[in-house]
């Protein structure tokens, strides 16, 4: 299959998309000993690349996929512009480069996937993978049966759609000010559970992350880091295909 150069770049793990456009264009790419500086051709697993005077790393390899438990208060980014801590100012220094299967906002906790493979990041962070997430989430103010109802029928708020989420409330908080739910749903877009909870004006105080796809959180320790067997991956990897 042909995929555009800087895809396959970035597909290797060497660096986003956009940083590897930026390597084509300052001259650093050569295709089958040729000096590529155009983005826009396609290769395809026959063509030698080498970034930097080095072969990519063979992408018939099987990547590597990590578990996180993110606290709140940390970035999922590489770099925050505003010097706030980053995930991966908390990861071991010595993993190779990671790429995040989706993200948690700032104040959100719980599990993060992290690959070494663009290819697969993408491919978990897909709608049309139809992995669930779930997320245990605390707010402030009353779920009704009607809203329920309406969130697992999908929600337009401003223009974006929201696909059905599942809720389920959980029983034993009904004299505190604030609830807890089990919320379960397929795509993830930004802010997705408190842009809808807010809609419904219900206040989102805490949200974790339980589970990404057949992933979960368990007992795992904040700030815990730990890699899924080679065997789970490559069976994943025929899941998501």
């Amino acid at each position: 299959m042909a995929i555009r150069l800087a895809k396959a770049i970035a597909d290797a793990g060497i660096c986003s998309r956009r940083q590897a456009d930026k390597l084509i264009a300052e001259g650093r790419v050569h295709l089958n000993g040729n000096l590529q500086t155009s983005p826009a051709i396609t290769v395809t697993d026959a063509d030698h690349i080498e970034v930097d005077g080095t072969p990519l790393p063979r992408t018939d390899i099987l990547p590597r996929l990590f578990m996180y438990h993110k606290p709140a208060g940390i970035m999922c980014t590489t770099d925050d512009p505003q010097g706030r801590p980053t995930v991966f100012d908390k990861l071991p220094k010595n993993l190779p480069r990671l790429i995040l299967v989706g993200r948690l906002d700032l104040n959100s906790e719980g599990l993060l996937l992290l690959t070494t493979s663009g290819e697969l990041a993408g491919k978990l962070m897909h709608p049309d993978s139809n992995l669930e997430r779930a997320y245990k989430v605390r707010f402030r103010g009353y779920l009704t049966d009607k809203t329920i109802e309406t969130m697992r029928n999908g929600v337009t708020i401003d223009g974006m759609h929201y696909r059905p989420m599942d809720v389920e409330v959980l029983k034993g908080n009904e004299e505190s000010a604030n609830q807890w739910a089990i919320v379960t749903l397929t795509e993830g877009k930004n802010r997705e559970i408190r842009n809808v909870f807010e809609y419904f004006s219900l206040q989102v105080n805490r949200l974790i992350r339980l589970s990404y796809g057949g992933f979960e959180l368990g007992n795992m320790p904040t700030n815990k880091l730990m890699e899924v067997p080679a065997k789970v991956v490559a069976s994943l990897i025929d899941e998501v295909k």
